[in-house]
């Protein structure tokens, strides 16, 4: 079975839990040229008021450039696998279940399909679990 699996920064930032201030977020990286593939917002339900948001792909300096501008910034506490492959039945199971029987423990994942095709970002807590993971992965 052929995927694309690579390694991938995800860059974090805080936003106030208000109408439109995702939206604001989101303009300033659409008007620096920025074309994000991933983005998970949600509120932060033990800090009233607050939410956080994930993106990624930020590509180079002008892109980091503008997502720090956005308020983002590299995420220091989580590692990401990014994952594109054909949508098959059971591919989030077998994907799963393999790194599980490695003992990885994911952080999180995020996945959806397009057509023909499924693409899942893996977050997971470092890099040496992400490699991991990208590895194993690879040889599916």
């Amino acid at each position: 079975m052929s995927m694309q699996v690579s390694r991938v920064d995800v860059w974090a930032g805080q936003m106030k839990d208000t109408p439109g201030a995702l939206a604001g977020k989101l303009a300033k990286l659409a008007d620096a040229g920025v074309n994000l593939e991933f983005v998970l917002a949600r509120r932060r339900p033990e800090k009233k008021g607050s939410g956080v948001t994930f993106i990624a792909p930020i590509r180079g300096a002008r892109q980091s450039a503008a997502a720090r501008k956005a308020g983002f910034a590299k995420s220091a506490r989580l590692a990401a696998v990014r994952v594109v492959g054909p949508d098959k039945a059971g591919m989030g199971a077998k994907i799963t279940a393999a790194l599980g029987e490695a003992g990885i423990n994911l952080r999180g994942l995020s996945g959806a399909v397009i057509g023909k095709k499924f693409l899942a970002y893996l977050a997971l807590d470092s890099a040496a679990d992400a490699a991991k993971a990208a590895r194993i992965i690879k040889k599916m």
